[in-house]
């Protein structure tokens, strides 16, 4: 069976966001998400709307993290909704139904919460420590994930769950084990020495 991948973009000494974008397509990933925390809506923008038609001319999802008017703007697939940032139902009501509206979960309680409120899709982490966040929830592990999979089980909540934080290409299969949906990831892809093959080793991955 294979798995959903998705690819966080992110900057580093080496690459700048729409860098790990194309690697990412290149390697075959079709879920991109736009993150870029602290920048303004006018710095996004440019970077944004050249990261939409990479991922169009590829036949991937876009999704903005967290900036739901600029989600309007562009047409974008959908966006990302971190816990600080507007609620979903709000996003919902701002949006319409036609875009895919993604939120964060650290707890069974979250992806209820997420579920309820309409959501699409979960990101629920963080699997381990990472840097690639600045306010970090309580870590999962693997145990954490086998917990909320399993009150979902028992409550017939049945919204996709992507794992994310700190995951690494040796991570995958174990993490795919506890029943989510997914992984979301960036840090491993990048750090490597061939993004885009990294990138390929990662998508080809199945479930045991």
């Amino acid at each position: 069976m294979k798995h959903q991948v998705q690819f966080i973009s992110h900057h580093n000494e080496r690459y700048g966001y729409l860098d790990s974008v194309r690697i990412a397509l290149l390697g075959g990933c079709r879920w991109i998400q736009l993150r870029m925390k602290n920048a303004t809506d006018d710095k996004v923008r440019p970077i944004a709307i050249e990261a939409q038609r990479l991922c169009r001319e590829a036949g991937a999802t876009f999704i903005i993290d967290d900036r739901v008017e600029l989600v309007r703007e562009l047409r974008a697939d959908g966006v990302h909704l971190g816990k600080n940032d507007m609620p979903i139902a709000a996003a919902r009501q701002l949006l319409g139904p036609g875009f895919i509206i993604g939120g964060t979960a650290n707890t069974f309680a979250d992806v209820k919460a997420i579920s309820d409120a309409g959501g699409d899709y979960v990101g629920c982490g963080p699997f381990r420590f990472t840097t690639t966040k600045e306010k970090l929830s309580p870590i999962l592990g693997l145990d954490g994930y086998r917990h909320i999979v399993s009150r979902m089980q028992a409550e017939s909540i049945c919204i996709p769950i992507v794992a994310i934080g700190g995951i690494e290409a040796d991570d995958i299969q174990p993490i795919l084990a506890t029943g989510v949906t997914g992984i979301a990831l960036s840090g491993a892809v990048l750090r490597a020495d061939n993004p885009v093959e990294k990138m390929k080793e990662i998508v080809t991955i199945e479930t045991e």
